[in-house]
This record gives structure tokens, sequence and C-alpha cells, in this order.
């Protein structure tokens, strides 16, 4: 426990912000802010913003103030920050919290640096960064210190990225910016193109949660969703299934597997060989689309397991590597 001000590890993700303080996962709640927009005043944060989506009236804006995993609008980044920061230390707090933020791999200069100086100005004394991937690792359990290849999947809700650690650091890495977003939004354009019905993201993202996968499975479910009908405007319902949702989402996981598979061919030899032994390390809110590990073996040829908390392991191992901060000193963004 820090004798001056909490250490929290924080995850700040594109749709989902999670805040870690020693092992236990302390906030978990969508980036999302609803906004007056006459007043310029935030009215609601995270589950509450995200629950009045599509049911408020023009004056109020719903936005999700991060992008492709960096800051769109740096203020309400900010004041969005700094909320879930005063829930988890609390208002009154004597000394302000020392913080690790995870930033995706590939960003620029300008844009970690907005992060950086988004978390001084939400309320903490202390700021670092790290990158997603070798967060993902450390809170998985990864031996990132020893001299063996390890690889991070990571498929994050704006961003996929793919990452080969060895001594701490990051080998050979790259980032597409298209994630759990943009499989929401092929689920759209699908169902719009097959059926004529416009449907919202919320309800794209709930049919690709409940019942969609990465490969057709045995179990085949379905779900029925409400829409628009682009012809005379009216609400109609239809039914989809699973195999649907799988086709839907096969053009976008191609952008994402060619990420993968440039990082796989710039690895070096001998670490390679140590994938091939070890497997790849999948995390983030994509990991739990169905079948995701079978279909990403399949194409890759390169064994794929599900990390054991794919949520949580980034906020987890962004809060211990503030006890390893000497060790990865030369491996963290500079700011």
């Amino acid at each position: 426990m820090p004798l001056f001000g909490k250490d929290l590890g924080i995850n700040l993700g594109t749709v989902n912000t999670l805040i870690c303080e020693g092992d236990e996962i302390a906030l978990h709640e969508p980036t999302v802010v609803a906004i007056d927009v006459e007043e310029s005043k935030i009215v609601e944060v995270g589950q509450a913003a995200r629950e009045m989506d599509g049911r408020v009236p023009e004056a109020i804006q719903i936005m999700r103030p991060m992008r492709d995993g960096v800051i769109a609008d740096f203020g309400v980044t900010q004041r969005l920050l700094g909320h879930f920061i005063e829930k988890v230390c609390g208002p009154a707090r004597l000394f302000k919290p020392r913080v690790m933020i995870t930033i995706p791999y590939g960003v620029t200069s300008v844009e970690s640096r907005a992060v950086h100086e988004a978390g001084l100005q939400a309320g903490s004394r202390e700021v670092h960064l790290i990158q997603e991937p070798l967060a993902g690792a450390i809170g998985s359990g990864l031996p990132v210190a020893t001299p063996s290849g390890n690889l991070v999947v990571d498929l994050g809700g704006g961003v996929t990225q793919a990452a080969v650690l060895a001594m701490s650091g990051i080998v050979a890495a790259g980032a597409v910016r298209s994630g759990g977003l943009r499989l929401d939004d092929a689920i759209i354009g699908y169902v719009r193109k097959k059926y004529g019905l416009i449907i919202g993201q919320r309800t794209a993202e709930e049919a690709k949660i409940r019942i969609g996968a990465a490969i057709p499975q045995e179990e085949e479910r379905t779900m029925e969703v409400q829409g628009q009908d682009q012809v005379t405007g009216l609400p109609r319902p239809i039914t989809l299934t699973t195999n649907e949702i799988v086709e839907a989402l096969q053009e976008t996981l191609q952008l994402q597997l060619a990420s993968i598979r440039n990082v796989l061919e710039h690895t070096p030899p001998e670490l390679a060989s140590d994938i091939i032994d070890r497997g790849m390390l999948v995390c983030g809110g994509g990991a739990l689309l169905r079948g995701i590990d079978k279909w990403l073996t399949r194409e890759t040829g390169v064994p794929a397991y599900l990390a054991e908390e794919p949520t949580a392991c980034i906020a987890k191992g962004s809060a211990k590597a503030l006890g390893m901060l000497e060790r990865l000193r030369r491996s963290l963004p500079p700011v």
C-alpha cells in the first residue's frame, strides 16, 4: 500500500475505462459522456451516459471522447478521467494518486503527451504511460523479463494490436485502428444491405455479444432485433442468426488479421521459434467473441489462447507496472 496516495493502473479505452488498484478492478465503466450542448456541461458519465444513448433530446449529446484508442476531445477526456479517479479515490483525498495509463502501440508523441497531460489535469500527482500489449502481458503473468519471445494480441474497441515481447520490451509490433466498434459497424451494414433495416450501434453490439462468433458454431443462436425500415421508416423486427453475424464480421476480421500477420513476418527467427512453442496470448474485449482463438489459430498457424481475464488484464498489468518502474523505464514511452 503506497504511503502517499494510491497507485492506480488505468486502461483508458475507446469503449470502456478500467481502473485497477492493487490486484482488484476498482472501476469498470463505458468511456462515454452525456453533454448539455448549450451549456457545455457534462450531465452524466460512464454507464449512466451510455444508457441515455439514443434516448435523449437534441440538447444533450452522447459522445465517446476517445477514438481509435487516442484522445479525440481533450477537455472532455480530462473531465471524464477526473470523474473516474474521484470515484475511486474519493472527493476529499489528502494525497493525489500516482497513475499508469495505457496507450496503444504506435501512437504519436503528440497523442501520448495528450494522455499524460489529461492524467495530470484529472488530479494525479504523477503519470506514467505504458503500451497496452506490454501491460496485457504483465497482467496475464507472462515472463516478459526473460529473453524468450511472447506474442500478445490485444483486440480492443478502437485498435487491434499485436506485439512480440522479450526482455521487458517490445521487439516487433503493429497496430491497426480497427476494433470492436468496426465490428459493430459491419453488423449494421450487413443488416441494412440484407434486410433493408437500420439498426443502432447498441443493438449491433448486443447482437455481437449474445449470438456473435468468429467461426460457425455447433450451437446456432438467434436473436430478434428491432430496427427502422429503410423504405417505410416504420419499426420492423427481424431475427438474426449466429452464422449471419459470422458472415458479417469476416471482412473486418481480415483487416485485423493482416496486422497480426505483418508482425509475425517481422519477428526475428529465434523469437518466432519461441512463439510457435508458446502460442499467442489474446486479450482485450474482442477476445470474448466466441471462437476467436480457434479462428486466429487457423488463420496464422500459431496456437492462440485467451487470457484468464481478457478485459481486466491490461488494467491489472498497468497497476503492476508501477512497481516495476526501474526495470521497465527504458521500455516506457517518453512524455
